[in-house]
């Protein structure tokens, strides 16, 4: 029997049919066969071409960032061009020299940066609990209704001028932490830290001048002074925990406690370093507060309690309408110690955030 085509098994069927191993071929060339041709994929080129507003808001941040830069790098510039007349005089010894008299080229910061310093760290241990307590109860605990009403509280008091504190802290709070002193005295007198020279310990007739002016009591006033802007910074860091790992938590069967101590503070531990830094650079350089409290002295005083203490900048506030060109020099060579201090202390906090989970998501 005859069909009007080729046989299936006959060579035409083959060349018309198959069109080689893969099946019928059509007329541009492909070939058409159960499975779909695969190609190498091309990478899609893609338009970065910028329009104008995001090349101006490009610009605008480049230029403020180089801006702040400069403006730092020139006082920094300035500090040293004013302090070199003083710090060729000295040398070395304007780190290690106690005293202040720069009309006789004696003169130097040991004393005052360390009172700099005892008073900083009292502020920021009474500060960083007080501001960890607060900074949770707001964006944890208090009722939302009450939370705004906290939060402008806390910027109130952020914005209050600084010789409002040392006015309050001269004539209202000193006299009521004389009491906590003479206890600190009394029972941690063996650490050389707490203790007051002319006390002994269970001596109730004590004089009380002893235990005024002191680190304790300007410390005090600066903790609450630099208190609300880290709670700020630690509240904002707190709000952001993650809303699915505090859900996971209350799953399990924690408590709110238990909830903030797992997933709250282990994610906000940038933001508790950040702001603790960041309250210890303004307690570096708080002036009026200090300057209104302490009585100066220039000798190496780490007694918190006793009276006598200073500062650099309260040193400056002091000297600096009297002093003369030798004099303004060494101010300045206190200044640029200052400054270097602070940046030091900044550029810690910032390598240690960088590295915890909540300054990781804030880089991103």
């Amino acid at each position: 029997m005859e069909f009007g085509g080729p046989e299936p098994g006959s060579p035409e069927s083959g060349s018309q049919e198959s069109g080689g191993p893969g099946g019928p071929e059509w007329g541009d060339g492909s070939v058409a066969s159960g499975r779909p041709e695969t190609r190498p994929p091309t990478p899609r080129r893609l338009n970065a071409a910028r329009g104008l507003g995001d090349r101006l808001f490009r610009f605008q941040l480049t230029a403020t960032g180089v801006t702040v830069l400069a403006v730092m790098a020139g006082v920094g510039l300035f500090l040293f061009l004013r302090a070199a007349q003083a710090l060729r005089a000295r040398g070395f010894a304007f780190l290690t020299t106690a005293a202040w008299q720069p009309d006789v080229h004696n003169f130097g910061i040991a004393a005052v940066l360390t009172g700099t310093v005892l008073v900083a760290l009292v502020a920021v241990t009474i500060s960083m609990p007080l501001a960890v307590g607060t900074a949770l109860f707001i964006s944890d605990i208090a009722p939302r209704r009450l939370r705004r009403t906290l939060v402008t509280m806390v910027d109130l008091m952020a914005a209050v001028p600084s010789v409002v504190y040392g006015l309050w802290g001269l004539f209202f709070l000193q006299q009521h932490v004389i009491g906590l002193s003479r206890w600190l005295s009394e029972w941690l007198g063996w650490i050389p830290l707490f203790k007051v020279d002319g006390t002994q310990p269970g001596e109730p007739l004590a004089t009380e001048s002893v235990f005024t002016a002191s680190t304790f009591v300007a410390g005090i006033v600066v903790a609450l002074m630099v208190a609300p802007i880290q709670c700020s910074v630690m509240r904002e860091v707190f709000s952001q925990a993650p809303a699915g790992e505090r859900e996971g938590a209350y799953a399990l069967g924690a408590t709110r406690w238990g909830m903030i101590r797992s997933v709250v503070l282990p994610y906000g531990k940038g933001g508790m370093i950040g702001g603790t830094m960041l309250g210890l650079g303004r307690a570096l350089g708080e002036t009026i507060a200090v300057y209104l409290i302490i009585s100066p002295v220039f000798v190496i005083q780490p007694h918190i309690l006793q009276t006598g203490s200073n500062s650099v900048s309260s040193l400056i506030a002091l000297h600096y309408g009297d002093a003369s060109d030798f004099g303004m020099s060494a101010l300045m060579a206190a200044g640029l110690a200052l400054f270097l201090l602070t940046l030091a202390v900044n550029f810690t906090a910032s390598s240690v955030v960088a590295r915890s989970r909540s300054g990781a998501q804030s880089e991103a």
